[in-house]
């Protein structure tokens, strides 16, 4: 939509009221149903938004003068479930007929400076309800049930103009809630919008005050953005506002000072760039392939961020020149626990991500193709589950311009797939465990459960590892080897 559009105002609100079509008899319903309890109700903020840029939402956010208490009687009997997201905030959900809905009493939302949470005070009308929006763009409201465009800010022109500008001063919004300097970013990810430029000064000159934050919402607006449509130029503002100082430090740290000679490279430009290109490599949604990474993929897309944190700390200029980063991945991986720690994530997304980081040079010591079998099946074995993300993150981790090493460690990456998928069809290395089960080396060794048989089980798997498959009778044999030498040297 171009800024010459806004003049056709009517155009543009056909154009939302078509998008908004299939809800629409679910808007009057809605509009209806609160009239005749005698209360007001409007379509507000996000879906109002989509529908002008041609989106479509999936839940539809309403603003009301009814209490919480006055919103549940209201839709009692006619929605199919209704709960509590968050009675002290003025927030209902409800479902009906397959969409979710969140109504809200009129508020005004402020922190006190010192906690965590937001002081929430309850508004008189939908004009006070959206001057406490975030930003202009999400302070476009449909009255309901007559669909009546309520804008009284100018949303609908920084829409236009893909601007992001605050209703009140942007130092007035963000001290309200200093989470929105994060949407501000998110948005511009999102969306492409930008903020303005009095907006972008108050985010670099009020950057700390997202430290009063719960690190949970910080969490969820940051994962926001990095599943977002193009997160670098996200992260770009977090960086260049100083609030990823705050969220994500590591990554302006990458900026490391590059010498004249150029003797490594940007390591934050690079890591952009890497993530980039690991968006590329995401499969489609619903792929099926073994090692398909349907996009968008959040732990993917953290470790392409994250794979490098550990060269600021392991920097090291060599004697003739050089520069070295011995064991960053180990260092980083390190780091990136601590950080998705601390950023509350769950541990399943800290484990992987962690474990992806550990792992992003590993394939670096297969050369031209020297590795063994074994090297391979480790290697398989090592990723697990996270293999089909292993392989997107160690391509996109070239970001070479020199075309003809490019293309050389392409072909040896394809050439590992090859080999990984050969030792597939032989040995199913998804699963690959000892060839005798922990009941079966019991029964070999004449040994019970406990420390001895689980150093067996270890000792088999190392075989299975190295040597591939020997069969059930040499698996027996081998144990046998192993334990009479065990027995021997404990002797």
């Amino acid at each position: 939509m171009s800024a010459t559009q806004i003049t056709s105002d009517g155009a543009l609100l056909l154009r939302a009221l078509r998008e908004l079509t299939p809800s629409r008899e679910l808007l009057t319903e809605v509009g209806e149903l609160f009239a005749d309890a005698g209360h007001d109700v409007a379509l507000v903020g996000g879906p109002v938004r989509d529908a002008f840029l041609g989106r479509t939402s999936t839940d539809l956010d309403f603003t009301t003068s009814a209490t919480p208490d006055q919103i549940e009687r209201t839709l009692g009997g006619w929605a199919d479930t209704t709960w509590d997201v968050g009675r002290a905030f003025g927030t209902i959900g409800a479902r009906r007929a397959g969409a979710t809905l969140e109504f809200t009493t009129y508020r005004a939302d402020a922190y006190d400076g010192q906690t965590r949470k937001p002081v929430v005070a309850f508004g008189e009308s939908l004009e006070e309800d959206l001057v406490r929006r975030d930003f202009r763009v999400n302070a476009m409201a449909l009255r309901l049930p007559d669909l009546t465009f309520v804008d009284p800010h100018g949303g609908l022109e920084d829409l236009a103009h893909r601007r992001l500008r605050t209703p009140h001063r942007p130092e007035v919004s963000f001290s309200d809630d200093p989470l929105r300097m994060m949407r501000a970013a998110r948005f511009t990810a999102q969306l492409g919008f930008v903020p303005d430029d009095d907006v972008r000064e108050a985010m670099t000159d009020m950057a700390q005050r997202l430290r009063i934050v719960s690190a949970e919402r910080v969490r969820d607006e940051l994962v926001k953005l990095m599943l977002s449509t193009d997160p670098r130029a996200g992260l770009e503002v977090l960086v260049s506002t100083g609030l990823a100082d705050e969220v994500l430090p590591e990554l302006p740290a990458l900026q490391l000072e590059v010498d004249e000679h150029h003797r490594h490279k940007d390591v934050y430009e690079h890591s952009l760039t890497v993530l980039q290109q690991a968006i590329d490599l995401e499969d489609a949604p619903g792929a099926e392939d073994e090692d398909a990474v349907p996009g968008p993929d959040l732990v993917l897309r953290l470790a392409a961020l994250l794979h490098d944190i550990g060269k600021p700390a392991t920097r090291r200029f060599e004697p003739g020149g050089g520069v070295s980063f011995h064991h960053h991945e180990v260092v980083g991986a390190k780091m990136t626990r601590a950080r998705l720690r601390a950023l509350r994530f769950d541990k399943e997304t800290v484990k992987a991500v962690t474990r992806l980081v550990e792992l992003h040079l590993r394939f670096h010591g297969y050369g031209t193709g020297e590795w063994s079998d074994s090297a391979v099946r480790r290697y398989v074995t090592d990723a697990g589950p996270l293999l089909g993300r292993l392989h997107k993150l160690t391509r996109s981790d070239c970001t070479t311009r020199n075309r003809r090493k490019a293309a050389r460690l392409a072909a040896s990456y394809d050439h590992l797939e090859q080999r990984i998928s050969r030792l597939r069809e032989e040995e199913e290395l998804a699963a690959v465990r000892p060839e005798l089960d922990g009941h079966q080396i019991g029964e070999v060794l004449g040994i019970r459960p406990g420390p001895e048989l689980g150093r067996a089980y270890q000792h088999l798997l190392s075989v299975r590892l190295d040597q591939g498959l020997l069969g059930e009778d040499g698996a027996r044999a081998e144990l046998l080897r192993w334990w009479a030498e065990q027995e021997r040297s404990s002797g």
